[in-house]
């Protein structure tokens, strides 16, 4: 058994050092930045009512209505090819670190690791679908998947439960900005600029993600499926509070200053 499993790390840890999955690794963090400076420009102009966007017009501050618009470019298929490479190349580093455990190698490291190649997963997958024309929109997957979980017994339970994980994330990504938290997982410190971004990045997602999970658990309490929300809903929601578009306005900035880390984050990620 313990050959066995010296075995698999071995193997795990040839192909994550191996150049081509650090190098996808890395243009996975690039269109990673693509995409949050794309959804904080979709959520800036949804503080202000800028084009059309709105319930009507198909857009939406997630990661598939950032796919939409890379689509919709004269680019967009070249660009959603390197976002499919790129995402499903991080997804299998981190698959290679949640076996390996280097970074840290404790339960909760390879958790985390592990958590994040199925999430980039997803997001190769979701990019593959835009490339062949078959996106589909994250809030109609989270009412779908919400729908899901509350027919099945104890799935009130489970909803209120994916909520409260997911406002933890948001607690935990504002804590991880705040403190810096973050330049701990590069080989040499980005600059200052990055420092910055990545800050103000961490935190305006975390606060995003908070207030998505608030969202995502309220069918829990209302049995109302339909309550449920992913981060489009997450931003409209802080829109429609008083003073809403200037906190929005924020959150967009900061969403994208995330984008504009994940681009130093591409270069001086430990790998």
């Amino acid at each position: 058994m313990t050959d066995a499993r010296e075995k698999a790390q071995n193997t795990a840890r040839d192909v994550g050092d191996h150049a081509l999955v650090e190098k996808g690794a890395r243009l996975g963090f690039a269109m990673s930045g693509l995409i949050h400076l794309l959804i904080g420009w979709i959520a800036l102009k949804i503080a202000w009512g800028i084009g059309s966007t709105g319930s009507s017009s198909g857009e939406s501050a997630d990661k598939s209505g950032a796919l939409r618009e890379v689509a919709g470019g004269t680019t967009g298929p070249f660009l959603l090819g390197l976002a499919v490479l790129g995402f499903a190349l991080l997804a299998l580093w981190n698959a290679t670190e949640a076996v390996v455990g280097r970074h840290g190698g404790e339960t909760l490291d390879r958790a985390k690791a592990g958590g994040k190649a199925i999430l980039y997963a997803v997001f190769a997958w979701s990019a593959f679908g835009f490339a062949r024309g078959a996106g589909g929109s994250d809030e109609q997957k989270t009412d779908s998947i919400t729908s899901s979980l509350m027919s099945q017994p104890g799935g009130r339970i489970l909803v209120g439960l994916v909520g409260v994980a997911v406002v933890g994330a948001g607690a935990y990504h504002v804590w991880k900005g705040w403190t810096k938290g973050f330049l701990e997982e590069l080989e040499r410190h980005p600059g200052r600029w990055a420092e910055v971004a990545g800050r103000a990045g961490y935190v305006a997602k975390g606060i995003a993600l908070a207030v998505a999970g608030l969202l995502f658990a309220g069918p829990a309490l209302s049995s109302r499926a339909s309550e449920a929300g992913g981060l489009d809903s997450a931003l409209k929601e802080l829109r429609d509070r008083p003073f809403g578009p200037y906190v929005l306005t924020v959150i967009a900035l900061g969403i994208a200053a995330y984008g504009l880390y994940s681009f130093a984050r591409a270069r001086h990620a430990k790998l």
